[in-house]
């Protein structure tokens, strides 16, 4: 046991320094993907307004994985400090009954400023992650900008949390946000009015139902007692079996690649060096941003 146990350090500590090379650009870091073993882990994302109880969720759903015997690793999206561009909400702090265990794994990684809120490199650090023999990866995204829909092409189930006062969130939501969720769970649901919050979100999303192939649940948990996790699970594991299809898999990969090439194509291109040259070429009096923009473009 004490052996299984190293193994399984050694590996997190290899897990941990590929993640590495690969946020910090190194020299070699697509070597390592490029050599990485095809992997079907199912990715759970878990998304929603700030305050919804997320980490909470996530921390309950790992203690069921874990009760069954599962390995589990744990992306934290993060925001950015503007300081170090570090993660400003450490692992530690959130998930401390998971962190030294040896089968699960836990990694927050900052936006770094990205725009869609998650962070530049999240398909390829999901990638290493599914490398290894986990049995289930879950991503806690941060919960601003567009995360929400990034996460749809990144996962093979979207679970979107919201709690019972967030009435104003949903009537606010896009309707991207209400297309992309797999499971809604109203958290929290010991409050009052959550049963009137879920009437109302289930005939918010009638519409949506029809373009589905299955009627999209709308669960109740209270996850700080660790209430409702175990029908949570049982979805997850229900909506994997009916959307293991290989037109969605061909269209996710798609999406993929997409996002690694245009990353890879603007990696010569830093935002305050561009800061700088525009401000010294507007002064001129015939400045114009798509002539400047041609020097970049024609690269």
């Amino acid at each position: 046991m004490h052996s299984s146990a190293n193994t399984e350090k050694s590996s997190f500590r290899s897990i941990a320094r590929s993640i590495s090379m690969v946020e910090n650009d190194a020299k070699g870091y697509m070597d390592i993907l490029g050599n990485l073993p095809n992997n079907t882990c199912p990715v759970i994302g878990i998304t929603g307004p700030p305050g919804a109880g997320k980490s909470t969720l996530v921390n309950a759903l790992i203690g069921k994985m874990i009760a069954a015997n599962k390995k589990v690793g744990v992306l934290c999206v993060d925001p950015s400090s503007p300081f170090n561009h570090g993660a400003l909400l450490g692992d530690r702090i959130r998930m401390t009954e998971w962190y030294n265990h040896p089968n699960v794994f836990i990694r927050s990684i900052a936006t770094r400023g990205s725009l869609g809120g998650l962070h530049p490199k999240i398909i390829e650090i999901t990638d290493i992650m599914k490398a290894y023999d986990f049995d289930y990866i879950i991503i806690e995204t941060v919960g601003v900008g567009q995360s929400e829909v990034e996460i749809a092409a990144l996962a093979d189930t979207t679970v979107v949390v919201l709690v019972p006062e967030g009435g104003d969130e949903v009537q606010s939501m896009k309707a991207g946000l209400m297309e992309i969720a797999d499971i809604f769970v109203v958290n929290k649901a010991d409050r009052p009015d959550a049963d009137v919050f879920v009437k109302n979100l289930r005939y918010m999303l009638a519409p949506v139902f029809s373009n589905h192939d299955y009627e999209i649940p709308v669960l109740k948990t209270v996850a700080v007692q660790k209430k409702g996790i175990d029908i949570l699970m049982e979805k997850i594991k229900q909506h994997q079996e009916i959307n293991n299809t290989s037109t969605k898999k061909n269209s996710l990969l798609a999406e993929k690649a997409f996002y690694i090439i245009r990353q890879h194509r603007m990696k010569n291109v830093d935002k305050i060096i561009l800061k700088k040259e525009i401000e010294k070429e507007s002064k001129k009096d015939n400045f114009n941003l798509y002539r400047f923009l041609t020097n970049y473009i024609n690269q």
